[in-house]
């Protein structure tokens, strides 16, 4: 019996199919495929011989329906079922189980690598278009892979563990293949435990926010400060932000945490001389949603700071996930005063587009070219083509990551104004950054009053 003969077998008219069938497409449904693993591991269970199952989720499908309707979103769905079906290896079987997910039985794959193989064949068929008459669809497809007995001896253990896979393609971008492993496991644990205590930490009040200056590259004179989240548990300790930050976007709790975190670096910054401004991070999250400008404006009002001393950083990354919505976001925030950076520039794909299409008030040299400034004649040749597109369309450049004065003088020299880096300090906390702002309101003092005495 072939693939596509087992499968059709879901399409008989008694009661007990039906029972067993999806209607929209035929294939088999959950319950079905629990039969189908339940026999296979039980005609396995002296000789445990391994075999596969596995999860494809279709990427980005909510939108399709959002767009086009229901109708197309199900026109899609019998078109997925019906290229998983043409495809499957001998002896596969595959079911619908969830609105945009499909699970797959393969009995003769016994391994991680031909899982992977398996993988990137279904994914090359499902990113072909999709026909829906009038237009043609592009979509990609997520996959989590897991194989018995080593990820599991029964099928809610099997399937679990293909949804972990799955989760892990998930957080890694579209289109991706994981197959299950212990050391996933564990990473996935240790995500859900540091989430756990996060949103612990986010109620009590536990996250800090430290300030790193941001300095004229000609005198050192501190210009703004730039707000960077740290968070220290009792029980695990430092956690970077590099790992809580994407962790609290993806688990869909970012806006508390920002909202936290705002509050806090505005309240400290209302207190700085009004020349200094403050600089803090949207996450990618916060500029698919509309209500952002007002959730920030909302929270630095309650504060008092001024709008015009908040400058907002956002990535090019963070922007392609929807431009439209994004650029929204950035003319509503123009719109009461608050200037928006582009983060991180030359590292994204099309950078020169973005500039062209968002009205940013500055650019940040991402700290990859400047580390290598004095040493990589290639990344001096675009710090300099930066720093000349951005003259041309009148906007301001921070060059990121400077940490010796060779990097200062180089960057002097091409015409860099602005910079920060290890070399003129790391975050520290508030207390430690009003010493910062008297240390140079001290200096300037001295320095008038020297003025004054040497006439």
């Amino acid at each position: 019996m072939t693939p596509e003969d087992e499968n059709m077998d879901d399409l008989s008219p008694n009661p007990k199919a039906v029972a067993y069938t999806d209607p929209l497409t035929g294939l088999g449904n959950r319950r079905r495929l629990m039969d189908k693993i339940r026999k296979l591991a039980s005609e396995r269970a002296d000789d445990p011989a391994p075999f596969t199952i596995g999860i494809a989720n279709i990427d980005g499908f909510k939108p399709i329906n959002d767009l086009f309707g229901h109708a197309a979103g199900d026109e899609i769905l019998c078109q997925v079922a019906h290229r998983l079906r043409a495809c499957l290896p001998d002896g596969g079987f595959v079911a619908r189980i969830e609105s945009d997910e499909f699970a797959f039985v393969l009995p003769l794959v016994f391994e991680k690598k031909g899982a992977e193989k398996i993988g990137r064949m279904f994914k090359d068929v499902l990113s072909a278009p999709y026909d829906l008459g009038d237009r043609n669809v592009r979509l990609s497809a997520s996959f989590g892979f897991a194989v018995y007995p080593f990820a599991g001896e029964q099928f809610a253990e099997l399937l679990k563990s293909a949804d972990t896979a799955l989760y892990r393609s998930k957080r890694r971008g579209r289109g991706q293949i994981t197959v299950y492993s212990e050391e996933i496991a564990e990473e996935m644990r240790r995500g859900t435990q540091i989430e756990q205590a996060l949103r612990r930490a986010i109620i009590a009040d536990e996250v800090a926010c430290h300030f790193q200056p941001i300095v004229n590259l000609a005198d050192g004179s501190i210009q703004g400060f730039e707000a960077l989240a740290r968070w220290t548990d009792k029980e695990m300790g430092f956690i970077s932000p590099s790992v809580f930050i994407p962790l609290a976007e993806e688990r869909g709790f970012i806006d508390s945490l920002t909202e936290t975190l705002l509050k806090k670096a505005a309240e400290t910054a209302k207190h700085w001389p009004q020349d200094l401004f403050l600089s803090f991070n949207l996450s990618s999250a916060q500029l698919i949603d509309p209500a952002t400008a007002f959730n920030v404006l909302a929270v630095i009002n309650r504060v008092g700071l001024d709008p015009r001393r908040l400058e907002l950083e956002i990535t090019e990354t963070s922007m392609m996930s929807d431009p439209e919505i994004a650029a929204k976001v950035v003319n509503e925030l123009h719109s009461v005063g608050i200037r928006v950076s582009l983060d991180d520039f030359g590292t994204g794909q099309s950078s020169l587009g973005r500039l062209r299409e968002f009205a940013f008030n500055k650019v940040k040299i991402d700290r990859s070219f400047v580390s290598e400034i004095t040493v990589d004649t290639s990344a001096e040749h675009i710090v300099r083509a930066i720093l000349t597109m951005c003259e041309g369309l009148n906007l301001k450049v921070i060059a990121e990551g400077i940490e010796t004065e060779e990097q200062t003088a180089k960057l002097r020299s091409l015409g860099c104004k602005s910079g920060q880096g290890w070399l003129y300090g790391k975050a520290v906390d508030a207390a430690a950054t009003f010493n910062l702002i008297e240390a140079q309101e001290m200096g300037r003092n001295r320095a008038a009053k020297g003025f004054l005495v040497n006439r």
